[in-house]
């Protein structure tokens, strides 16, 4: 035996009145809630505290101080953006590569092997250090070591 099958959804416009589905054949309207739209018709709006008269309300907003902790293990190869420590500024760090203790040691490490080779670490980047400054106020403030 076959079932009824049941009636297709009518999808509406909810902007418009009627936003609600057609109410099925056998379900009797449930009360408290409305035939068709919304704001339901018939129902008094809601209400809210009453307004004072002669009241005036001030907003105070205060910003939280920002605190940046800064470490070593932050710093690398490349320019970190962070707040200078020192003047407050927003940044993004300026890098100088410096020989540093790994250079020395390839230095002398190729000056035992190859000397004409010994001043090689003194040109290639991957073998300094890196120093991290403010561009604002020019003060260092990181470094990343290789060693």
């Amino acid at each position: 035996m076959a079932q009824p099958q049941p009636p297709p959804y009518q999808a509406q416009d909810p902007y418009n009145k009627g936003a609600y589905p057609p109410q099925q054949p056998g379900y009797p309207q449930q009360p408290g809630y409305p035939p068709q739209g919304y704001p339901p018709q018939g129902y008094p709006p809601q209400q809210g505290y009453p307004a004072q008269q002669g009241v005036q309300q001030t907003t105070i907003i205060q910003q939280q101080p920002v605190t940046t902790i800064v470490t070593g293990a932050m710093f690398g190869e490349a320019p970190v953006s962070m707040v200078c420590p020192h003047c407050r500024a927003s940044i993004i760090t300026a890098t100088e590569y410096v020989p540093g203790t790994l250079a020395w040691i390839i230095c002398l490490v190729l000056f035992f092997l190859f000397w004409p080779c010994c001043w090689l670490p003194f040109v290639i980047d991957g073998c300094k250090d890196v120093l991290h400054s403010c561009p604002n106020c020019r003060t260092q403030v990181g470094a990343y070591r290789r060693m």
